[in-house]
């Protein structure tokens, strides 16, 4: 046997260790994170429904600031950037701390139970990412091994707790870096996202699944009025972004007390929420967006979530950022649909998912939660519309520490930070 032959048989067979080695690993996260995920899942909705009970403990909302700023404090985390942290992790050997997972499990929990308005896969994505950073630290891992654990617990979060392994698989890869995808995590992201899912499905945990109805048949007229629709929840897809970011740093401008802060923020949501009377906009407003597909919406309603959700996170407030743009998206489109008379509740499913890619630069992972949220009949708008938005969203998102790595526009590398 040759030298040459000899090289090959050892290259496979250390291949074959660290497939071994990744499909091992990435079931422990999964089982981990998805445990996780389950409780926290199990919490969230707890304290839904107490808050539901007791309408008073909106008034609490501020206390409840002060005690997530003095949480945060104590464990030194104040400059704690959230998702951005674990983004930027992945992107460079930046550490996470391990105390970020309970930290953003308890922030969260304060946060919903007393009305502020916020998601909760943002949430999700940091806990699972922190944890995930922590095995791998534990097991001795190299950096880049490690920013593999990171996106494996994030996919296994996001999938314990919304249901939608397949997109849940993706979304770290895809989020990162826009126009380059970490095919290297691939494997290990599935497995640890199914392993997760069915973890949360075995604890009774189901993912929601909408019905479009009705669905119009495909053709030139409905494929042009979807154009439409996506076009403008592009535009949607970039105020918000621009909301969430202006209010963030016109809290830092004229509040510099991070205390003084998140007690402002606590205070204008429960005085917004008197104004507008209604408690719609507190919390993830899972309700609403049930009502959306149903044809039911307010003409304001897209547009004071927006604003609600400012106001909470960026007065210092945690949770997350992704069901909030479901909400918007959903209201948006199914305006847009009783406006002009068509389906209301396919806009409103076209303006989920159109107003997520925006805000996330996603386009894949937003057309398979598409098909894992409303089926796949209506694949040729969800296709249409993710295109769209993805294109015209410019170079806006959620988070500041993306990297646009390729332009949308020309084949060009440009490697800058979303706006």
């Amino acid at each position: 046997m040759n030298e040459v032959m000899k090289h090959k048989i050892r290259h496979n067979i250390r291949r074959g260790i660290v497939s071994v080695k990744w499909v091992i690993f990435s079931i422990i996260v999964g089982g981990i994170v998805g445990l996780c995920g389950t409780a926290f899942s199990f919490a969230l909705s707890f304290v839904t429904v107490l808050r539901g009970q007791y309408p008073w403990l909106l008034y609490l909302l501020p206390l409840g600031g002060l005690v997530t700023a003095a949480a945060y404090h104590l464990l030194k985390n104040e400059k704690d950037t959230g998702t951005n942290l674990v983004i930027s992790a992945i992107q460079t050997d930046e550490q996470i701390p391990v105390r970020m997972a309970p930290l953003i499990f308890i922030s969260t929990l304060i946060t919903h139970l007393f009305g502020g308005s916020a998601g909760r896969e943002g949430a999700a994505l940091q806990m699972g990412g922190s944890i995930g950073s922590g095995l791998g630290k534990l097991f001795r891992f190299d950096e880049k091994d490690k920013h593999v654990m990171i996106m494996c617990g994030m996919s296994a979060a996001f999938s314990a707790l919304f249901g939608t392994p397949m997109a849940a698989a993706i979304l770290p890869m895809e989020m990162v870096s826009v126009g380059i995808m970490y095919y290297i995590a691939l494997v290990p992201c599935v497995i640890s996202s199914l392993v997760a899912h069915g973890i949360a499905v075995s604890f009774g945990i189901s993912s929601s699944i909408f019905t479009i109805d009705p669905l119009p048949e495909f053709g030139i007229f409905p494929a042009v009025k979807i154009s439409i629709l996506a076009i403008l929840c592009a535009m949607v897809s970039i105020l918000f972004c621009i909301l969430l970011h202006q209010s963030e740093e016109l809290y830092k401008k004229y509040l510099k007390n991070p205390y003084l802060r998140i007690l402002t923020g606590g205070a204008l949501v429960v005085v917004l929420t008197l104004l507008v009377g209604s408690r719609d906009y507190n919390g993830t407003g899972v309700a609403i967006i049930e009502g959306c597909m149903k044809g039911q919406v307010r003409p304001e309603a897209f547009l004071l979530k927006m604003i609600f959700t400012a106001l909470t996170l960026g007065a210092g407030f945690k949770g997350g950022e992704i069901v909030p743009s479901f909400f918007t998206g959903a209201a948006f489109g199914c305006l847009f649909g009783k406006i002009l008379g068509f389906s209301p509740s396919l806009c409103a499913a076209v303006g989920m998912t159109s107003v997520f890619c925006g805000v996330t630069n996603c386009p894949i992972t937003s057309l398979l939660i598409s098909f894992e949220l409303f089926g796949y009949d209506g694949m040729p708008y969800f296709l249409l519309a993710t295109a769209f938005s993805y294109m015209l969203s410019g170079y806006f998102g959620l988070y500041k520490s993306q990297k646009i790595v390729y332009s949308k526009y020309k084949t060009n590398y440009i490697n800058k930070p979303t706006q």
